[in-house]
């Protein structure tokens, strides 16, 4: 039976709070420094490398992580939630996002349906009709066949699809697997649809409406936006849009749609980017092969975060440390840098993934916690991010974590020597020397020139952006947001902070608000 309880009730972390915190540049320096890069790591999916020997950890505080993570049940607490246990208490509902790619446990059933059945058959029906759109039998109106797909939805609906179409994009085009490119429309700023919409060939285009309730307000916009572009250019909007939402949504079995598939309410948005709301338009974009493979990444490394043995599951030593981190040595935020254009968005979706599911400030039953909670997350690739906030990771009075991702293969191996060396090999040096720069740092007697070092990072290493490395890594940090929240004792799976703004504007545009709500409502001249 497993227990939840506060992370400041463990005694393993009251041991964690009396360690002695490690000094990273002396134990980053010399040979010393190289030993720990070669013991400090451990394999993930898809030939991946978890790399955290610049971390400020040591065998000490390891072996007391390890007795954290097993006084917190995270192991047990994983293996009830893939088999069906209702770990999302705010909402009183299973939380299924890995059944979506592979069963991990025993069957799961819920609303009398055989929960792994049903994702593998909306998985099937999208392969099925994304199949006959490439092959010119489902055609628009006049028998040509659709070139452009463009998914309109908000949140998960928008941020995980849209970076991994973006990560795959070029792997695509190199792979001969790019079939249709694809736009995106999130925001209810008009400007966003405006735009999309005038760099597509509607008539050509087949939309995706994304929403799980078919109630969102922005989505549902951003819909009747489309609908009456299509409409002015003299088509039938139900012939060109397909919905991805939940059977008991509005918009299930309606004849405004091709199509409709099929998700449900254990999949939240953030985690759904294995369902349907991914499934549809990079089977469109790129194949059902395509979207299998990246499945298949996902399933490998959710199998790996089954072990029991921390040291050997990397997405649960990672949370680890991330805890340690923030509750030990007060580290307020972490930085994803992936150094690689193809995950240029991949930090963005982190973002929500991270904040919206561990930006709690009260457990499991409702009760205020007395401890930091998840950290503040941002990103940029790199090297870009090098010469826009670098300068504050490495002299700045924060200390944040980094979080690189490195590859040692480019997508498109298009590359040029120049100086000896290529583009590729100079991404690659850049990232090795940054780490050991934040670690280590630069003794100089003029202080504007001085690097203290000391400013902990980890790389995750793969060999190349494929759909089988990209699910891995997606399943990675959905998989270390899981546990961190189980250590934190909150709910990572509902999203309550998420609604208070959408109902205030709601009032707003129906004119029934009063004071400062309504100073700035003329303010905008709404």
């Amino acid at each position: 039976m497993t227990n939840w309880n506060n992370l400041d009730t463990l005694a393993s972390y009251k041991e964690l709070l009396q360690s002695d915190v490690v000094d990273l540049k002396d134990a980053m320096t010399g040979e010393g420094g190289a030993k720990r890069v070669k013991e400090y790591r451990i394999p993930m999916a898809a030939g991946f490398t978890y790399d955290y020997a610049a971390k400020q950890v040591d065998d000490d505080i390891l072996k007391t992580l390890v007795a954290l993570a097993n006084e917190a049940q995270l192991s047990d607490k994983f293996e009830e939630l893939y088999n069906g246990a209702v770990v999302n208490t705010g909402e009183k509902r299973l939380v299924l996002h890995h059944l979506t790619r592979g069963q991990l446990g025993n069957d799961v059933v819920a609303d009398g349906t055989n929960k792994r059945k049903f994702y593998e058959e909306q998985q099937q029906r999208i392969a099925d009709f994304a199949n006959k759109v490439h092959s010119g039998e489902i055609t628009n109106e006049k028998g040509e066949k659709f070139t452009s797909v463009v998914q309109i939805g908000i949140g998960g609906s928008d941020l995980g699809p849209r970076a991994m179409y973006i990560a795959l994009e070029n792997w695509a085009k190199k792979n001969g697997k790019f079939l249709m490119d694809a736009h995106f429309i999130s925001n209810v700023d008009p400007d966003d649809a405006s735009a999309v919409l005038a760099d597509v060939d509607v008539a050509h285009a087949i939309f995706i409406l994304v929403s799980k309730s078919g109630t969102t307000l922005e989505t549902l916009t951003n819909q009747s936006f489309v609908m009456d572009a299509l409409k002015k250019d003299g088509l039938d909007p139900a012939k060109h849009m397909i919905a991805v939402t939940s059977e008991t949504s509005p918009l299930a079995d309606s004849p405004d749609y091709l199509a409709a598939f099929y998700m449900d309410d254990y999949i939240g948005g953030r985690y759904s980017s294995t369902s349907a709301v991914g499934g549809a338009v990079l089977s469109l974009a790129f194949g059902p092969e395509v979207f299998a493979d990246f499945l298949k990444g996902a399933a490998e490394e959710d199998k790996l975060a089954t072990e029991k043995d921390p040291l050997k599951n990397p997405d649960m030593l990672d949370a680890l440390i991330g805890v340690y981190e923030r509750n030990v040595l007060g580290y307020p935020s972490t930085a994803i840098l992936p150094y690689s254009q193809a995950l240029s968005r991949f930090p963005a979706h982190l973002q929500q993934l991270d904040m919206e599911s561990n930006g709690k400030s009260v457990n499991r039953f409702g009760e205020p916690v007395s401890y930091p909670t998840g950290p503040v997350i941002f990103g940029e690739p790199g090297t870009n991010g090098q010469h826009s906030f670098y300068q504050l990771l490495h002299q700045g009075t924060d200390i944040v974590p980094l979080q690189f991702i490195g590859f040692k293969k480019s997508q498109l191996e298009n590359d040029v020597d120049i100086q000896g060396s290529t583009s590729q090999q100079k991404l690659k040096a850049n990232v090795a020397a940054q780490i050991v720069a934040f670690a280590c740092g630069k003794d100089d007697e003029n202080l504007n020139k001085n690097f203290k070092g000391g400013r902990p990072s980890s790389i995750i290493v793969g060999d190349e952006v494929t759909p089988e490395a990209l699910g891995a890594l997606l399943a990675h940090y959905e998989n270390k947001v899981m546990f961190q929240g189980f250590l934190w004792n909150v709910n990572s799976f509902d999203q309550e902070g998420v609604q208070l703004g959408k109902t205030l504007a709601k009032k707003v545009l129906a004119g029934d608000i009063s004071d400062a709500l309504k100073e700035y409502a003329d303010l905008l001249e709404i």
